[in-house]
């Protein structure tokens, strides 16, 4: 897949922006805060129909506008696609293809994979459970409809539970039973498949932590749910009284964890920066390559937003060496630092384009 042209209007800090791309290695230089970031939060917008950065579409118009656009033309296995997203403030957005809206934005997720890394990565090892949940539904959610259409019908059921659990009076047996089956049903289909990921997954992520490494540190990956202890029904139902006390649900899928370790020990607690940096784009370089055997039949897009920063020289030479192998397809790169991107550069035999970004215009 090659996203060939990008037309932006009142998206973040960009007024307005037509840009045409390199099939291979496009590079965006400029200082921090002028727009780098948010040119490729514009061209993962238009594969996930959300940003990276700001969950609220809103705060994605330009401040004293009343409206935002982004288009992208695709090459999508020979065959030009038009994508465009749209919205005014305090309206929807529209989502379109060829200029035909979709009606569940679901159906677009998937169409135009893509893997993006950034120092908000950072979280993944740093925050809470739900960031590495994220992890895993980013990726299984491009190549499996059935899963995001499992784990939407789980959230709501979720909701409307934990509703119920909160009301003052005590909620109905047979209604509050319903939404459990709904949660458990799909939670098992869920775990399911995140079990069958992570397995893949994991020797795929040393790989590309070794390459990077040196060989220098081993890792793993391990995957935990009250899925494993059991039906998860009567696990949800057992602990229903206690839920009710606390007003929120205790257990299921959305307490997952994906556990991180470094020589055997947590890596949040372990790792130095330049091993959690290394550990983040081992990740992200790992769910490309998952995604591009297992998606939509097409190379997924690689946006590297930053990523060079607290990475000894040895570490940016090895990432540098594997991006530039042919197998990573279409590359947007983002860095204040023009020696990092030369050295990409210099193994792009010429096929590379470079965008400076200053006060949101791109030039």
């Amino acid at each position: 897949m090659i996203l060939k042209r990008l037309t932006i209007l009142n998206y973040r800090n960009i007024a307005t922006a037509e840009l045409e791309f390199s099939p291979k290695v496009n590079c965006f230089v400029g200082q921090n805060g002028e727009g780098k970031t948010n040119v490729l939060d514009a061209i993962y917008f238009l594969s996930l129909t959300k940003s990276a950065i700001n969950t609220i579409d809103s705060a994605n118009v330009r401040h004293g506008e009343e409206m935002m656009m982004v288009q992208g033309i695709y090459d999508l296995n020979g065959i030009e696609e038009e994508i465009s997203i749209g919205m005014k403030l305090h309206q929807k957005k529209h989502v379109k293809r060829n200029k035909k809206e979709y009606k569940r934005l679901a159906e677009h997720i998937g169409l135009l994979p893509l893997i993006i890394a950034s120092p908000n990565d950072s979280t993944i090892i740093s925050g809470g459970s739900d960031e590495r949940r994220r992890l895993m539904d980013m990726v299984i959610s491009q190549y499996d409809p059935e899963y995001m259409n499992a784990l939407m019908t789980y959230n709501k059921a979720l909701q409307q539970r934990n509703a119920m659990l909160k009301a003052e009076e005590e909620p109905s047996d047979d209604i509050i039973s319903i939404y459990e089956e709904m949660m458990a049903e799909n939670g098992e289909r869920i775990h399911a498949k995140r079990q069958a990921f992570i397995e893949e997954f994991i020797p795929v992520f040393q790989r590309f932590y070794t390459a990077i490494s040196g060989d220098n540190e081993q890792v793993s990956l391990h995957y935990t749910s009250h899925c494993q202890c059991g039906p998860l029904l009567d696990i949800i139902q057992r602990d229903r009284q206690k839920d009710r006390i606390v007003g929120y649900s205790l257990h299921g899928i959305h307490k997952d964890e994906l556990e991180m370790t470094l020589d055997g020990y947590p890596i949040k607690r372990e790792g130095s920066q330049g091993q959690n940096k290394t550990y983040m784009i081992s990740l992200k370089l790992a769910q490309f390559d998952f995604l591009k055997r297992t998606g939509s039949q097409t190379t997924p897009l690689l946006l590297l937003d930053d990523i060079f920063d607290k990475l000894d020289a040895q570490r940016v030479e090895q990432i540098v060496n594997l991006v530039s192998d042919d197998a990573f397809g279409q590359i947007f790169i983002t860095d204040t630092n023009r020696e990092n991107l030369d050295k990409i550069l210099e193994r792009s035999q010429g096929n590379y384009k470079i965008f400076h970004v200053e006060g949101g215009n791109i030039a």
